[in-house]
């Protein structure tokens, strides 16, 4: 399955990743997905960032928690 998401770029970095697809004969949504895969491994790597997903994921979990019980805030 794949999703559409909306991005705003700068029109100099959008004239750049349109002449790579061009060059490279690919729609520029396959030259901006190359580009995120590296990006979010790297971020995966990270030991600080998995940390901070854990935060967030024991936060959402209090809350989701709470919701399920019919708690209030």
């Amino acid at each position: 399955m794949t999703k559409v998401m909306t991005v705003r770029i700068e029109d100099d970095l959008n004239d750049e990743v349109t002449a790579v697809a061009r060059a490279d004969d690919v729609p520029a949504s396959e030259v901006v997905r190359a580009a995120l895969h590296p990006y979010v491994a790297d971020r995966k790597s990270d030991p600080q960032f998995r940390s901070r997903l854990r935060q967030l994921l024991a936060k959402d979990s209090e809350v989701i928690e709470r919701l399920a019980a019919g708690g209030s805030a």
